[in-house]
């Protein structure tokens, strides 16, 4: 087994064993851990606090008790995130954090106070006029109530020396993330659409300390190696996340690969960074201040279609995977927008309503095929 081979089967079995994970590093370091729902959870505040930020995006799970408090119409995330608490799978946890953006996450707050006692939760709202003075001020408000609230469950006051020391490793993570992403598309063999998603997803269950020398040294072997030669059809994937991993299996049997994502769970994790200047939390708020193109940030021009065309364009990609997660009103209300944007650029779109949990992805299936059959004449 070479080096890449070895790294790869390293993030895969953090990615498929989370809780294993966190558990070994809580260990190792002596942390304890706080769950982040997602999205753009201040996870640096988290880690100046001396814990493990956890980003807690689901399962596979059967749906047994969560239904006693979200109706089968949220999105299979959320759903998924309060039966793991109900069962028992976040007692580790010392805390969690939820950012309301959807009136889902709204309802998993006041709920998880009911449901879940025992892990204490810290709710969090992003504004909406996020690009004006007042928006900035307000979210700097917010992180500070955050701070106060994991400086009490943690024990530890959260400096600013500590908080700029965050920063910078989170400022590390994002930077050497976008060069992966970078050098993947030139080895779509070697990183496919589903080894691609482990490598990325097991970022949320380890230290970001440990992670980047391991993603930098996945880089450096990388090119070591000549640009390989893909031969198959290159898309450009949208939504919130490309889940289950069945689906993953489906495009990798079908020859499809990832040129670049606009997934809410990869790229748009770390395509922002912070500015150099300002304090801490001013940095951090104005980060969401200049994030754009996503469907949970308020944007009055409605820009994502546009910045989709030239995705396709740039990555020279033959198309666009839209993954529709099934109930997630911010990204279906984006849609219809966008969906007009890419026919009048003649852009190619496969559309996969998604749950994390499918029974069967043979329609899926079905569709893809026809997809590929299409690019392929």
């Amino acid at each position: 087994m070479n080096r890449i081979e070895n790294i790869i089967n390293i993030l895969k079995d953090v990615s498929q064993q989370p809780a294993k994970a966190i558990k070994n590093s809580m260990e190792e370091t002596g942390k304890k851990a706080v769950g982040c729902f997602p999205l753009y959870t201040p996870e640096e505040i988290v880690y100046a606090s001396g814990m493990i930020p956890v980003g807690l995006w689901g399962g596979q799970k059967e749906i047994k008790k969560a239904d006693k408090y979200l109706q089968s119409f949220c999105c299979s995330i959320m759903r998924e995130n309060m039966e793991n608490g109900l069962e028992g799978s976040y007692d580790f946890l010392s805390a969690i954090i939820i950012p309301a953006y959807c009136d889902t996450l709204k309802c998993v707050c006041e709920n998880w106070k009911v449901a879940v006692p025992d892990i204490p939760m810290i709710a969090m709202v992003y504004p909406q006029n996020r690009k004006i003075s007042a928006g900035t001020e307000y979210l700097v408000n917010e992180y500070e109530r955050v701070k106060d609230e994991l400086e009490k469950i943690s024990g530890n006051k959260i400096t600013e020396k500590e908080l700029e020391k965050s920063i910078d490793l989170y400022e590390e993570y994002r930077k050497t993330m976008s060069q992966f992403i970078a050098i993947a598309s030139k080895y779509l063999r070697t990183i496919d659409v589903k080894t691609r998603h482990m490598i990325i997803k097991a970022a949320y269950f380890t230290d970001k300390k440990w992670y980047i020398p391991l993603i930098n040294e996945l880089i450096t072997e990388l090119y070591k190696l000549p640009e390989e030669n893909f031969g198959g059809i290159k898309v450009v994937a949208t939504g919130i996340m490309a889940e289950p991993e069945t689906l993953l299996d489906t495009l990798v049997q079908n020859d499809i690969a990832f040129a670049a994502d606009d997934l809410a769970h990869e790229s748009r994790q770390f395509r922002t960074g912070v500015p150099d200047n300002g304090k801490p939390l001013e940095k951090l708020a104005l980060r969401i201040t200049h994030s754009q193109k996503c469907s949970l940030l308020y944007d009055e021009q409605k820009s994502r279609g546009n910045m989709l065309v030239n995705l396709v364009k740039e990555s020279n990609a033959d198309g666009i995977v839209i993954f529709m997660m099934k109930f997630c009103d911010p990204e279906e209300f984006d849609y219809p927008i966008y969906k007009k944007e890419l026919e009048a650029a003649k852009i190619p779109m496969l559309y996969l309503e998604i749950e994390q949990k499918m029974d069967s992805v043979e329609q899926i299936r079905t569709r893809i095929q026809s997809f590929k059959e299409m690019l392929t004449g």
